[in-house]
């Protein structure tokens, strides 16, 4: 077995700091919509996922975070799984759904048949999607209107709950009014991608949260190599806090890994030297 990940702890629950990402297993490039083909065409079965689930596990990586209790996630949950067996090892799951949040009888009744879904898959945590909980901000007030009605729902379903929080004001206004709120979803990375305000800002947002964030695209979705975010989210984040990785193979998770360990231990990750047809330049460095 590979070297064990850091850990941190969410609500008393043991969690990897390194959580498993799932665009790149659902097909949600963030790319184009030929890049989500290609995803979706590699992973089509429960049996496909298997492969890059087996690298996380082989570091102990043993969370996973992404709107998991949908009918087409269905293959991915019983990967999961079948991943668990193999590893004699439980899996949490970090779910993310979308709910109904208008305030009328119908939409509560479909926000806790949302929760009850997120429950029956087995998930330790649920957190409202960023699309339906920026419905409920009130910047006047610096209140989530309701919010208590959609945590007491996810309590009374066995998890915990928590916020994905693509706008920061989400973190802010729940640390101020005590929200029973445990743990928070934050985009950053050093390119600022879709990320509501400058990096300096949310940067300072995650250190002041009075709960621990899992962090969600480091690197801005390709848009800068995984040396380069990784480290910079590594060193911007606290010892309680995560990064959440979304790998398309194997070799990305190991990759990967080596580099968010090479970060946290403040050292100079093993790479290979960039692939060039004329690979024996100086500026590559020595030839292995």
């Amino acid at each position: 077995m590979n070297t064990e990940f850091p850990r941190t702890t969410v609500e008393g629950i043991s969690l990897s700091r390194m959580i498993m990402g799932t665009n790149w297993l659902l097909g949600w490039s963030h790319t184009s919509e030929a890049a989500d083909k290609v995803i979706t065409g590699r992973y089509s079965c429960r049996e496909s996922f298997a492969p890059v689930l087996d690298a996380y596990m082989s570091y102990g990586i043993d969370t996973i975070m992404g709107p998991l209790s949908g009918a087409a996630q269905k293959p991915l949950v019983e990967a999961i799984r079948d991943a668990e067996q193999r590893w004699g090892r439980k899996i949490h799951i970090v779910d993310t759904p979308g709910m109904n949040v208008e305030p009328t009888a119908e939409g509560r009744a479909a926000a806790l048949a949302t929760v009850k879904a997120s429950a029956a898959i087995g998930s330790e945590f649920c957190l409202i999607h960023h699309g339906s909980a920026e419905q409920l901000v009130c910047k006047r007030t610096h209140t989530l209107e309701r919010i208590d009605d959609y945590t007491d729902m996810i309590r009374q379903n066995g998890m915990v709950p928590g916020l994905s929080a693509h706008m920061p004001e989400l973190i802010v206004y729940s640390d101020e009014q005590g929200y029973d709120i445990q743990t928070y979803i934050q985009i950053l990375n050093c390119m600022g991608f879709l990320m509501q305000v400058e990096v300096e800002s949310v940067a300072k947002v995650i250190q002041n949260a009075k709960k621990p964030v899992m962090t969600i695209k480091s690197m801005a979705a390709g848009r800068c190599t995984p040396f380069v975010g990784l480290t910079f989210n590594w060193n911007v984040i606290r010892d309680c806090d995560m990064l959440t990785l979304g790998a398309f193979t194997p070799d990305e998770v190991h990759e990967d890994v080596e580099i968010s360990l090479a970060a946290i231990e403040h050292r100079f990750p093993n790479l290979s030297k960039r692939s060039s047809p004329m690979a024996n330049q100086a500026a590559f460095g020595q030839q292995k």
